[in-house]
């Protein structure tokens, strides 16, 4: 038997009161990667009280929530793991750590594609769906999964390895232009 899972809000898109600030530009991607984890989560908190309450106001904010992460904030994450990132590791001498970084790439294309269908099965949700409809299709629910499921191996690659090799090789005025560049895309100043 499948229990009701209740649905809680979360402070959005992922740039309130984060765990981190733009000075310490890697503690604020990692702070970024646990706010992917909290959006996945809602995800399937979504998917599982859909299943056992089917759809209400809870469903269509929680869809809402998710969509604004992935349409805002996600892309800027990820072009500044392309920007600041993996440029420095693509240039190392170390020919497996450049093929993860390749993997990463790839992996930042298909989840743009794989977030435009997730994207579409979420837009069913956020207002009260058709009469008749009573949860996510099979296929739905594989796409929304899929989606899901692509950013496990990424992040793990990410906090685990990518992420320390990139600041290990930054300098401290590195560091300083990555902050900077950082804030400039989301409309704010560098002090």
């Amino acid at each position: 038997m499948v229990t009701a899972i209740p649905l809680t809000s979360i402070t959005l898109p992922g740039h309130r009161a984060p765990a981190a600030g733009f000075e310490a530009p890697f503690e604020m991607l990692g702070a970024c990667h646990e706010r992917v984890e909290r959006m996945l989560g809602l995800l399937v908190k979504l998917q599982q009280h859909v299943l056992v309450r089917g759809w209400d106001d809870s469903v269509a904010s929680a869809a809402r929530d998710v969509m604004r992460y992935f349409d805002l904030a996600a892309p800027l994450h990820h072009e500044d793991e392309e920007r600041h990132v993996f440029p420095p590791l693509l240039a190392s001498d170390d020919a497996a750590l450049r093929q993860v970084v390749l993997g990463l790439q790839q992996d930042h294309r298909d989840m743009a594609t794989a977030w435009a269908a997730a994207r579409g099965v979420l837009a069913l949700v956020v207002q009260a769906p058709p009469a008749g409809w009573a949860h996510f299709s099979p296929q739905e629910t594989a796409t929304l999964t899929a989606f899901a499921r692509l950013y496990d191996r990424h992040l793990r690659e990410e906090d685990g390895l990518v992420y320390p090799a990139a600041q290990a090789s930054l300098s401290p005025q590195a560091l300083q232009a990555m902050s900077a560049d950082m804030m400039r895309r989301r409309g704010l100043e560098p002090g």
